[in-house]
């Protein structure tokens, strides 16, 4: 009776255990109802600036924010797993948005903010904001069905179905979002297509069910249509085609041009001879360096609404000369003249353009130019170049700036400046070349190998409106040209190694002798 009972406890004890095991892992699934009530205080404190206090995206920062904030009394969301057809929006993909935030927006996380009983509240809020879920039921989770295992072969299945059903008109045939036309929301807000290559931008996450509800449901009120069966049982792909198509998008993420936490240095490599273009081979055994670019929002005009999002960066040097590799992966190929492309502007056309900048004067202490063209006492360096024109070709310039209107030319000749450029599927490859050392020393970077050189870079989309003061940049990152390992460089320590060694066994040979 004893051994029962002990038996029993021992049993309700795991089954305790069990449950919130359960409760902890199934998260969000299993979480309390949210209070509206509640929601209501956090709205009117964290979200009503972009969202307005109505939920109908007016408040005083919506009219800065490309892409707009969501409207929440139309009811309708971008970024769903509710099994196609239905009406509303899973109550899950809501608080996801808030807890994830949505990448390349002003829609931030919430999640280290607000603990998850308050965005549960929010979600219960945000849905009073609408008529749509008065007499809607939380509707299912799309059916994933036999989720397919990425392999070549499938990713060749995928690669095929993208092309038949003509995805890369809008994607670009490599997915880099290169596209040749000019799409909208029905808003009327301009969208630009994912690029693949970065998945870390994708808006709803990227994992490979995400990108399944995606494909089989599209995205509501943009040009990205649904690929599940509809109502009728008509559909463009099966589920199985759905995950080859999946596995093919996966398959093109680029982790090497991803921005890595805490790396802040470009390292510039000593190579033999200088590349002769941007397209030289001796570019794949650069390393590179990725980094965020920002919009310019200091000075006037200002800049709200950037495509680009990232610059890559690869240096390689002699004794003699240094060369940037500069890479953008640009929607569009901006050439004033071209008249296909003047089609999908927004703005009117301007050429693209890339910007690098180096103080003049290497600092000595941390202290650095301002890093928007410079200022008074800190003059810097900059290397431009842009698309120019059909008629014209590309330009290119070397300049010294004291501020954003002291911008004054150097001698391109005498700093052996050049550049060479190519646009490919969606990225810009620009090549700037120039003396390590040049006769203008006032007005140009003196490169030193060794030492870390501040540096800083600057994007312009001719196609998104981009033209002088509104553009996208960087801040202050730094630049070390890394000097060549010579064998002295080996030779040296070892010695001095051997000398220890050396002087140690003879030292313990005479404490010997001496106790003898």
């Amino acid at each position: 009776m004893t051994l029962t009972i002990r038996r029993s406890k021992f049993t309700s004890r795991i089954i305790f255990l069990a449950a919130l095991f359960y409760v902890s892992v199934s998260g969000a699934a299993m979480a309390a109802p949210g209070n509206a009530e509640n929601g209501s205080k956090i709205y009117l404190k964290k979200c009503w600036w972009c969202h307005g206090k109505e939920g109908e995206a007016d408040g005083p920062a919506a009219k800065f924010l490309i892409p707009p904030p969501r409207d929440f009394s139309m009811g309708v969301y971008k970024y769903t797993t509710a099994k196609p057809g239905s009406e509303v929006t899973r109550d899950e993909d809501l608080f996801n948005m808030i807890s994830n935030g949505m990448p390349g927006t002003a829609m931030p996380s919430w999640r280290q903010v607000l603990n998850e009983q308050e965005r549960w509240d929010l979600v219960a809020f945000i849905k009073t904001l609408t008529d749509m879920f008065e007499d809607m039921k939380d509707p299912p989770e799309i059916s994933y069905g036999s989720k397919v295992a990425s392999s070549p072969e499938s990713i060749e299945k995928g690669k095929k179905l993208f092309k038949e059903t003509k995805c890369f008109e809008c994607h670009g045939e490599l997915g880099k979002g290169n596209t040749m036309k000019k799409l909208k929301e029905d808003s009327g807000h301009r969208v630009w297509p994912r690029n693949f290559h970065k998945p870390w931008t994708f808006r709803g996450g990227y994992t490979p069910e995400a990108i399944f509800a995606r494909i089989s449901n599209g995205i509501p009120n943009t040009p990205m249509p649904a690929h599940a069966a509809d109502k009728t049982g008509n559909g463009k792909l099966s589920v199985e085609d759905r995950w080859h198509v999946v596995n093919f998008v996966m398959s093109l993420a680029d982790d090497e041009r991803r921005v890595k936490d805490g790396e802040n240095v470009i390292k510039g490599q000593q190579v033999p001879q200088i590349p002769k273009d941007e397209k030289d081979p001796v570019w794949d055994s650069v390393d590179g360096t990725a980094f965020y670019l920002v919009p310019q929002i200091i000075q006037k005009d200002r800049f709200f609404i950037p495509s680009n999002d990232m610059v890559y960066v690869k240096v390689a040097f002699t004794a003699d000369e240094i060369a940037f590799l500069v890479e953008v992966d640009d929607r569009t190929k901006s050439v004033p003249g071209d008249k296909i492309v003047e089609s999908l502007s927004w703005d009117g056309l301007s050429p693209d353009g890339i910007a690098v900048q180096t103080p003049v004067i290497i600092p000595e202490s941390s202290e650095k130019p301002y890093f928007g063209h410079g200022d008074k006492a800190h003059a810097v360096s900059m290397l431009y170049w842009n698309s120019g024109s059909v008629d014209k070709g590309s330009v290119s310039a070397i300049l010294t700036a004291t501020g954003t209107k002291t911008r004054e030319p150097s001698d391109a000749k005498s700093a052996g400046f050049t550049t060479s450029a190519s646009y490919d599927n969606g990225t810009w490859k620009v090549m700037m070349k120039r003396k390590m050392i040049t006769p203008n020393k006032d007005k140009d970077t003196q490169f030193v190998v060794g030492k870390y050189i501040p540096v800083a870079f600057a994007n312009w989309d001719g196609s998104n409106g981009e033209r002088g003061s509104k553009h996208t940049m960087t801040t202050w990152y730094w630049l070390l040209l890394k000097p060549e390992t010579g064998s002295e460089v080996v030779a040296y320590p070892a010695a001095v190694f051997l000398i220890l060694v050396v002087g140690q066994f003879a030292f313990a040979a005479m404490g010997r002798r001496k106790e003898n």
